[in-house]
């Protein structure tokens, strides 16, 4: 077999092994880039108008980056829409609490949140905790109270693992600062479930995600439309679902958010108050010594 040089008109023999194995390595070349091609095409979302963003993705990164989209509390002087905290927590109570655990959210932390503090209090005494010693050293259970943190779905870790195939579910309380882009990445994932391209051969137990790192997750897809009731009567969609529970978990990972900034927005009022009077102040002291006149006489 002979090829011609690219670099000369003249002929050379070529070995048929070595243009067999280019030919392998460039085929091979062209399954990465149209697998690294698949999972950027699926890298669409939408945003709060309802029109398709596509997010670029490199080749080399194991997973799609989260779309930002456009939150009502991310502005400078926005603070958490509490109907959207309320049916959040709803989601969390009837979905997701489950399999996760919020250690860091006590039913105290949501009096004048989600609900009045009357309501609050009948729903911790519908959960049973374990507190003693008693006076005879025995454990007991007693009613929920306010200052009791949201239940955990399993005893311990271990319960955890064995009830989910050997996987940990994650904590919650602050996934949404332990994340990148925390806030869109947890709604992504939510609605992000579909089917793996073709070549990519999913293990038994494990789901296609593609704004997971490395694609397999082993949560099923956790929401599916009219899966809640909520009581403000808003349709339960999907989307409207893993929006709320993403409200809901911001607020999990930032419970000062609203003070802060109203904090910060005083704050800022005062500084600027006292930079004019500080600018004020140091004209009227410097003027006598700018507008005089000195003469000098022998």
């Amino acid at each position: 077999l002979r090829v011609p040089r690219s670099s000369s008109s003249s002929f050379e023999p070529c070995d048929y092994h070595t243009t067999h194995t280019n030919m392998a390595s460039t085929a091979s070349l062209r399954t990465v880039f149209a697998r690294s091609a698949l999972l950027t095409s699926s890298a669409l979302a939408f945003n709060a108008n309802g029109n398709a963003e596509r997010k670029e993705t490199k080749a080399s990164d194991d997973c799609v980056h989260a779309p930002h989209h456009h939150w009502n509390h991310t502005g400078s002087l926005s603070s958490f829409d509490c109907a959207a905290v309320r049916r959040g927590f709803q989601v969390y109570r009837q979905v997701c609490a489950t399999c996760h655990s919020v250690e860091l959210v006590c039913w105290r932390n949501l009096v004048n949140v989600t609900h009045p503090e009357l309501e609050l209090k009948a729903m911790a005494e519908e959960v049973e905790y374990v507190d003693g010693p008693n006076d005879e050293g025995e454990m007991f259970d007693r009613p929920g109270k306010l200052a009791d943190p949201l239940p955990k779905p399993y005893a311990n870790d271990e319960a955890g693992r064995a009830a989910n195939g050997g996987a940990l579910p994650p904590d919650l309380s602050l996934m949404v600062k332990a994340r990148h882009s925390g806030l869109d990445y947890v709604f992504s994932l939510l609605t992000g479930y579909c089917d793996a391209p073709a070549g990519k051969v999913m293990p038994a137990g494990l789901y296609y995600n593609p704004y997971f790192p490395g694609g397999a997750i082993s949560m099923p897809p956790p929401l599916m439309d009219g899966q809640v009731e909520y009581e403000d009567g808003t349709p339960a969609t999907v989307t409207q679902m893993a929006k709320d529970v993403s409200v809901f978990l911001n607020w999990t990972a930032e419970p000062e958010h609203d003070e802060r900034k109203k904090n910060g927005f005083q704050n800022l009022v005062c500084m600027a108050f006292f930079a004019i009077a500080a600018g004020y102040l140091k004209r009227a002291r410097w003027s006598t010594y700018k507008t005089r006149a000195i003469s000098y006489v022998k």
